[in-house]
C-alpha cells in the first residue's frame, strides 16, 4: 500500500476541484446514517467554503425531474451555475462531468454526495483507478443506514481514498492564519454552519468589546 503522507499530501485550494453529487430530496429522504439536516448544513458549508477559496465546484444531479432539484441552499451559493443532470448512476462515467473536472487542470479531486454507498463510492473508486488524488468529505455524505455508509467508507479507503470532514478541510485549506485573504469568509461560514465554534467566536467578540469594569450583560 502507498501511504498518503507528507506535506504534499495535504489539500491546497489552488490544486483542488470539488464535485457535489446528488444532494437531492429523493436521496435525502432515506439518509439514515446521519441527521439529514446536518447533511444539508455541511454540504451548504462545503459549497460556501469552496467558493470562498476559489475552488472550482461542479454541481451534478441524477434524473432531477424525478429525484428533485439539488438543495436550494447549495444552488443559491452558485446562482448562475448550470447543474449537470445525468442518467448515469456513476458520475465518473458521465463525460459531461469528467470533461469539466479535467478542464480545471486541478489534480486534487474532492467529492461529497448522496448516497455514500452508491453515488459517492462508484466515482471515487473509478477515479482512484485512473490515477486521481481523491478525497471524500464524509460528513457531507450520507447512506441509507449506518452500516451502508461505514462499509462504503471502508471500501473507498481500501481503494486509496483520502477521508476527511468539513472541519478538517477548513483547517487544511486555510493552513496559515497569516493568510488573511479568506479569513472573513471562513469566519462567517463557521458562524453560520459550524455550531459551537461559531457561537464561541461570537462570544469571544462580545467579550473583547466589553470594557473592563463594565457589565458584560
Amino acid at each position: 500500500m502507498t501511504f498518503r503522507n507528507g506535506l504534499d499530501s495535504l489539500l491546497r485550494p489552488e490544486d483542488s476541484v470539488l464535485v457535489l453529487i446528488d444532494h437531492q430530496p429523493y436521496q435525502l429522504a432515506n439518509v439514515n446514517s446521519h441527521d439529514p439536516q446536518a447533511v444539508v448544513n455541511n454540504t451548504t458549508a462545503l459549497a460556501k467554503l469552496a467558493k470562498a477559496f476559489g475552488v472550482p465546484t461542479i454541481l451534478t444531479s441524477v434524473i432531477a425531474a424525478r429525484g428533485g432539484l439539488l438543495f436550494k441552499q447549495v444552488t443559491d451559493v452558485f446562482p448562475d451555475q448550470e447543474v449537470i443532470d445525468r442518467t448515469w448512476v456513476n458520475t465518473w462515467q458521465d463525460s459531461n462531468v469528467v470533461d469539466v473536472v479535467k478542464s480545471t487542470g486541478r489534480k486534487q479531486l474532492i467529492i461529497a454526495g448522496l448516497w455514500t454507498e452508491v453515488c459517492v463510492a462508484m466515482p471515487v473508486v473509478q477515479a482512484l483507478g485512473e490515477g486521481w488524488d481523491v478525497t471524500v468529505i464524509t460528513d457531507a455524505c450520507g447512506g441509507v443506514s449506518v452500516e451502508s455508509h461505514q462499509v462504503a467508507i471502508q471500501r473507498m479507503a481500501s481503494a486509496g481514498a483520502n477521508l476527511m470532514t468539513l472541519m478538517a478541510l477548513c483547517g487544511e485549506w486555510q493552513r496559515d492564519w497569516a493568510r488573511t485573504e479568506h479569513v472573513e469568509e471562513l469566519t462567517d461560514i463557521m458562524i453560520q454552519h459550524i455550531g459551537g465554534s461559531g457561537v464561541a467566536y461570537l462570544w469571544e467578540q462580545q467579550l473583547l468589546r466589553t470594557q473592563p469594569g463594565k457589565d458584560a450583560g
